[in-house]
């Protein structure tokens, strides 16, 4: 055997150390106070310091097993190497009623080693009386002792009462009882086992009904010869008999009972099995959920006291092991509802307890309700039939095609009741052997014999009991007490039976047959597959060692185990990226022209029309609407562009952007309304405002406006700031055949009150838009000098306000949809400030621009000689207007006047053509002659002069 290494340094350790020693494969070493981290990381150990050697699986350290790290940097017994070696097994060192001589070795027994058999006074031996140790393994069988035998005649009987379920509910009585009679004469055959007595059977049929059992069991009890032990089968009657027992000072024996309520001692105080406990499942069960990584576990049962029992217990075990059964469902005898409760919850990883005709019963509605496939594992009781579901089921609608395609692949869980080793027992038989030797016994084929799988259980049971009444008796020669003495006033001998059976250990058929605290037997489970229509075996569990021997030949539908539940996956759901950048885009351009205005407005604050538009109200106004343009921008951004870590500073950039900019731009335009209709609604009282205006009224209020939001917000920033928020909504199923669902999430800004605060915000938001619609409509017919743009400010207030109030419930209602909503936040940002920008400005650039109003105010007083009052030069600009029109009208009626002279004039030389002149007046005067008309001598062509000024 390889030698454990010593420490070979490549180099001196440090003064006052030792170098480490490291462990072989097939050996280890204990660093005691370190952990394997530690060990990885140093090389060399301190003075003093001690390792001890251990070794793994059939093996045994030969040579030292400590050594401590010396001052001069060595170890302990260098000079002796410390080795791992197989051993064979040491229950051939012992012998019962008998001696065993060691030689060529040492304890433990190590290759080469040779025992010799001897047996004491009145024994003989049986098997070979010599045997030697080679590679772990023993070269013979090993012997045992067997007491020479009183002779048949001579032994004195005792009685075991048996209870056999022939039918009912679980005929196991069908092959444990030949397998009862078939122990009962090996036991009588021995001679080192009862020399004295011979063990005798008094049996009836239970038919696995409490109530016949009942009848019987008063049978065994009060009629002769007195039974010194009870057998019963079913769990019902065995707790109907374990019950009853402890009245008649009766030890009670059971092959085939596996409820877990027999395991109460205070309840069933002289009962023992050699059935394992159903709840010996329940181990492997929580072994196979952590080798398959499932924390999550569905179970369905039948209501029996059994199946209730053993869940109970289940849903401890799985507790303790971080496991967690997420939904139970129970039902009596139709399992259709439950099924389908297991299908709505989604349950993956489903335990089935339940008898077999109900087995049959709930594959039919898995079918119905496709529970079964790739997605899911079925785990069941092993003790049905090879072909439970195959055999035909008038309670059923279903097809045997289609019970086979629900049940393939489900796992079962089966106590190992008869042993896979190849190795002779306390009978000197083997499990095969056994088998053969039982199927011979039987009428019948073994798949059609009820109980056959228990037999096993069933004749181990009585050689139990032949030990513990063999040990309680003497063994033959030695002192005990005598069993005919035995009675049901006798509490002695049965506390000694008790004590015996409770620390029954030997190999039988079954495998290695040992009681626990509770009487119940400890055993393997076997675990199998279902895997094209037959079971595999896949694997065993010890519990009591928690060792799982796998055989790695299970298969899944979809080639790997699944999950214990749909793998969720979170995704969050993004604003489009085409539909963000369009936005920005608009927002910038915006932005854009934001800025032309307000250089406009600033470059050409000298003209009389800018100066008479109130301009910085109009810069406050272009102001606000880049504020409110740049908002866009972080009301798009989200988990696709930042860190949540970001998220909060994205929102309260929002907040404040949007509403500061509603602010000044709303403010500015709402302020110039607001002044207009307090001084031209009023009659006689306001008259001398309308000739004055003072700007740092307007101003002001604007101020007042804007202090109020910078309040609002500051005070909702700091009492209840803004967060990110994750709203869930439904799962969602991929298009692709995946175990997975999507979980969508979405994003927001929100606070604990935000209900509270929107409702703070939008109601005094509402009320000042509402007012500023009213405001423009009964300012539209005013005309002012003062504030010549308030017709356009009410139009940008009007569709300002319609925006507003539509998108703000809107957005509320789309939250959830994040593309509809910042399209039509973003939009209803956009559109009304590229209405308010237009409405204000554009008018002024054209007016402007078309009509060559660029002079200054000096220049404008130079040329027309007015004074620098407002009024009057408007007056001035009239009256020019209408000066240039006359000249106009007068140019043409001169051009009449000509006309009309030149056809008086050919008028009047006709007229004289006519007419010969007229003769001198006799009192010596001019002729005479028609009188002219007054009109036309006044007509001389002079010029109408006219003064315009």
């Amino acid at each position: 055997p390889p030698a454990l290494p010593s420490p070979a340094p490549s180099f001196f350790p440090p003064p006052g150390s030792c170098q480490i020693i490291h462990p072989p494969w097939e050996g280890g070493i204990r660093y005691r106070g370190l952990t394997r981290d530690q060990v990885k990381a140093i090389n060399f150990l301190p003075v003093d310091y001690e390792i001890e050697y251990v070794c793994r699986g059939e093996r045994e350290v030969v040579g030292p097993k400590v050594r401590k790290c010396l001052a001069n940097g060595s170890w302990t017994d260098m000079d002796t190497p410390s080795r791992c070696v197989r051993i064979c097994s040491k229950s051939y060192l012992t012998l019962e009623n008998g001696k065993v001589f060691l030689t060529g070795g040492d304890l433990p027994a190590l290759d080469g080693a040779r025992v010799d058999f001897r047996c004491d006074p009145d024994f003989h031996l049986v098997g070979s009386s010599r045997s030697i140790c080679s590679q772990g393994q023993w070269s013979t069988p090993k012997p045992h002792c067997q007491v020479n035998r009183t002779p048949h005649s001579e032994r004195r009987a005792v009685y075991i009462g048996a209870l056999f379920p022939m039918s009912g509910g679980w005929p196991g009585g069908q092959a444990c009882q030949p397998a009862v009679e078939m122990a009962l004469e090996d036991v009588n055959s021995r001679r080192d086992i009862l020399p004295d007595y011979e063990l005798k059977l008094i049996h009836h049929d239970s038919k696995c009904d409490p109530g016949q059992a009942t009848k019987y069991l008063y049978e065994l009890l009060y009629n002769d010869p007195i039974k010194i032990i009870l057998m019963p089968g079913c769990s019902s009657v065995s707790t109907l008999v374990a019950e009853a027992a402890r009245m008649w000072n009766l030890i009670v024996l059971s092959y085939g009972s596996s409820s877990p309520a027999l395991s109460n001692r205070q309840r069933f105080p002289t009962f023992f099995r050699t059935h394992p406990s159903a709840t010996l499942h329940n181990p492997t069960r929580v072994k196979l959920f952590e080798k398959w990584g499932w924390k999550k576990i569905a179970t369905i049962q039948q209501t029996t006291e059994v199946f209730t029992s053993t869940l109970d217990d289940l849903e401890e075990r799985v507790k303790e092991a971080g496991i967690e059964i997420t939904f139970r469902q129970s039902f009596f005898s139709d399992p259709a509802v439950p099924v389908k409760n297991l299908k709505r919850q989604d349950a993956r990883i489903i335990v089935g307890l339940f008898y077999e005709t109900e087995a049959r019963k709930v594959f039919c509605e898995v079918y119905k309700e496709r529970l079964f496939g790739k997605k899911y594992v079925w785990f069941l009781i092993g003790w049905y039939a090879d072909n439970w579901f195959k055999i035909y089921d008038p309670s059923i609608n279903c097809t045997v095609d289609e019970m086979t395609e629900a049940v393939e692949g489900h796992i079962t869980t089966e106590i190992v009741m008869l042993n896979p080793a190849n190795t002779r027992s306390i009978s000197n038989m083997t499990s095969q052997e056994f088998v053969e030797k039982l199927t011979k016994r039987l009428k019948r084929h073994p798949e059609e014999t009820g109980g056959f799988q228990e037999a096993p259980l069933a004749y181990d049971a009585i050689w139990a009991l032949a030990l513990a009444l063999n040990k309680t008796s003497g063994g033959g020669g030695r002192s005990g007490v005598r069993l005919e003495d035995f009675n049901y006033n006798n509490q002695t001998i049965t506390d000694q039976i008790y004590r015996a059976m409770n620390s029954s250990s030997f190999e039988g058929v079954s495998g290695h047959v040992v009681f626990d605290a509770s009487g119940s037997r400890m055993a393997w489970t076997l675990i199998e597959q279902l895997q094209g229509g037959s079971y595999k075996k896949i694997g065993y569990y010890d519990s009591t060692k928690d060792d799982l021997s796998w055989s790695k030949t299970d298969k899944w539908i979809g080639g790997s185990p699944p999950a214990d539940q749909t793998l969720v996956i979170k995704t969050f759901r993004f604003l489009s990226q085409k539909l963000f950048i369009s936005v920005s885009v608009l927002s910038s351009l915006g932005i854009v022209l934001a800025v032309v205005c307000l250089s406009f407005n600033i470059y050409n604050s000298h003209v009389r029309y800018i100066q008479n538009s109130q301009p910085n109200l109009n810069n406050l106004t272009a102001v606000g609407c880049s504020l409110a343009l740049a908002a866009v921008f972080p009301l798009g951004l989200d988990g696709y562009h930042i860190g949540r870590n970001q998220f909060p500073f994205v929102c309260q950039a929002r907040l404040w952007l949007l509403g500061l900019g509603f602010s000044l731009g709303y403010g500015s335009m709402f302020t110039k309304i607001w002044w207009v209709h307090t001084v031209f609604t009023k009659k006689e009282e306001k008259k001398e405002w309308r000739k004055t205006l003072e700007p740092w009224k307007l101003y002001a209020t604007v101020g007042l406006l804007v202090g109020m939001d910078v309040l609002t917000l500051a005070i909702w920033q700091i009492v209840d700031p803004l967060h990110r928020t994750i709203e869930t909504f439904a799962k969602e199923e991929p298009k692709e055949d995946i175990d997975v669902s999507i979980l969508p999430q979405l994003e927001h800004c929100s606070s604990r009150k935000m209900n509270t605060w929107l409702g703070i915000f939008y109601g005094y938001k509402g009320l000042l838009l509402l007012l500023g619609i009213f405001l423009a409509y009964e300012t539209k017919s005013v005309s002012t000098e003062k504030i010549n743009d308030h017709r356009a400010v009410g139009m940008a207030i009007y569709n300002v306000a319609v925006l507003c109030l539509i998108t703000a419930p809107v957005t509320m209602i789309l939250s959830s949809q994040q593309d509809a909503a910042f399209a039509f936040a973003s939009l209803a940002i956009v559109f009304s400030s590229y209405i308010t920008l237009v409405v204000l400005f554009v008018p002024k650039m054209r007016r402007l621009i078309t009509r060559g109003e660029w002079q200054s105010e000096a220049q404008d007083t130079m040329k027309t000689g007015s004074s620098t009052n407002n009024n009057e030069e408007e007056k001035s600009r009239l009256l020019e207007k209408e000066n240039r029109e006359l000249e106009k009208i007068i140019a043409e009626k001169e051009e009449r006047v000509s006309e009309l002279r030149h056809q008086l004039q050919s008028r009047q030389q006709l007229r004289s053509r006519r007419h010969p002149p007229t003769p001198p007046d006799p009192s010596g005067g001019l002729p005479r002659g028609p009188p002219e008309p007054p009109d036309r001598l006044s007509c001389d062509g002079s010029r109408v002069h006219l003064l315009y000024k």
